[in-house]
């Protein structure tokens, strides 16, 4: 388990920033911290959590791939964590040198000591969410780092100033451009044709925000939904501080909408139930398995608990994309409106389907089956209906 001395006010800036991000930011910016004092005090041992955690993960549970588990070498597992903590490290800088330039084309104002300051802070929801990493089950919490989107949003009209019907723009030129290159540094220019190509122009006249921003390769932003979005963060957020955080289902209670069999004949033969929190956040996982020998399936449902309405982010980018490779088919997109995901290999007859619902709970199928169909009928096995009031 990772341990974070709290001398240095490291767990109360934390808390902070995940709680109470407005107040936490405007405290923020009135500092006069280093780049290199920011860095051994925050950075360094935020950014170990995840790499620690995979780290034991990998060597006391092993890797799983679509029902092919394997356990790397200690070294093996060693060097892909160093790796992993050395280029956050990295990237982290240049996030900040990517803000600092952008900032005078969004009306902002340019301070790389204050830009290093939000690149380093809004990325504490990614990192103390990678800890969901060293507990199986509960690996699909990570997407609780998302809010790290939402955190960035908020700070930057308070440390770089950017005007206020700007700063959404901002942040979408900011996130595309981490998301299309995967590498800041590659990056560099991306913002630049971004910004000519869909920014300021989808401000409409009362301020509110239309269109979409292409992400090549990957699809695109609807500005609308990304607005919607950091609304219904904003108002998670301020639930939090009031102490009316939406708790997360009990494990026990997503396990009741599990079916006791799935369509041709497969019956549960066991269960396992997770639930964990960080910084007040958290979520709850149950799963089920069904059948043996030949045809097997994982059954899963996940609950964001107090997250939810994070996962409209994914529902403001519109991904549509599909590609086969030899024997193995994906497909990424929108079923009915929701984000759903799959991929089958009829080499092995192993896959997986997943799908978000009410923009809380991810519900997903995996094994060793005939086709993608039955795994999609494995999900709607599962009391969705249910599912939807819990949300409510």
């Amino acid at each position: 388990m990772v341990m974070i001395d709290d001398k240095n006010g490291l767990i109360t800036r934390v808390k902070g920033i995940l709680m109470s991000p407005k107040t936490e930011w405007s405290v923020i910016d009135g500092e006069t911290t280093s780049i290199t004092d920011i860095y051994k005090s925050y950075i360094l041992p935020l950014a170990a959590i995840g790499p620690i955690a995979t780290l034991i993960h990998s060597l006391v549970f092993g890797n799983g791939f679509f029902g092919i588990s394997y356990r790397p070498s200690f070294f093996s597992a060693l060097s892909t964590a160093v790796i992993s903590y050395l280029a956050t490290l990295l990237i982290v800088f240049l996030l900040a040198l990517l803000i600092d330039f952008l900032a005078p084309k969004f009306g902002a104002t340019p301070n790389r000591d204050k830009a290093f300051k939000i690149a380093a802070y809004s990325a504490t929801a990614g990192w103390v969410a990678a800890i969901f990493n060293l507990i199986p089950g509960l690996g699909m919490l990570t997407l609780l780092g998302l809010y790290s989107i939402y955190l960035l949003y908020l700070g930057l009209p308070i440390l770089m100033k950017v005007p206020e019907d700007k700063s959404v723009v901002y942040t979408i030129v900011i996130v595309v451009s981490a998301a299309v290159a995967g590498f800041i540094l590659s990056a560099i220019t991306a913002p630049l044709m971004l910004l000519f190509a869909g920014g300021p122009s989808a401000i409409t006249d009362d301020g509110a925000l239309s269109g979409t921003v292409s992400v090549p390769g990957v699809g695109s932003l609807d500005l609308g939904k990304l607005e919607e979005a950091s609304k219904k963060m904003e108002a998670a957020s301020e639930r939090a501080q009031n102490g009316a955080a939406t708790p997360p289902t009990a494990p026990d209670k997503l396990l009741e909408l599990l079916p006791a069999s799935l369509p041709g004949g497969l019956t549960r033969s066991g269960f396992e139930t997770n639930s964990g929190s960080v910084a007040g956040i958290g979520g709850s996982t149950a799963e089920a398995t069904y059948g043996t020998g030949e045809d097997q399936i994982t059954l899963q449902v996940t609950d964001l608990g107090a997250a939810a309405g994070l996962a409209t982010l994914g529902g403001a980018l519109n991904i549509e994309s599909q590609k086969q490779t030899g024997t193995v088919e994906e497909r990424t997109g929108k079923v009915d409106g929701r984000l759903t995901t799959e991929r089958y290999d009829s080499s092995n007859r192993r896959g997986r389907y997943s799908t978000i619902f009410a923009d809380r709970f991810n519900v997903e199928a995996k094994g060793k089956v005939d086709s993608i169909e039955v795994l999609k009928s494995a999900v709607a096995a599962v009391d969705l209906n249910t599912i939807e009031s819990l949300a409510e």
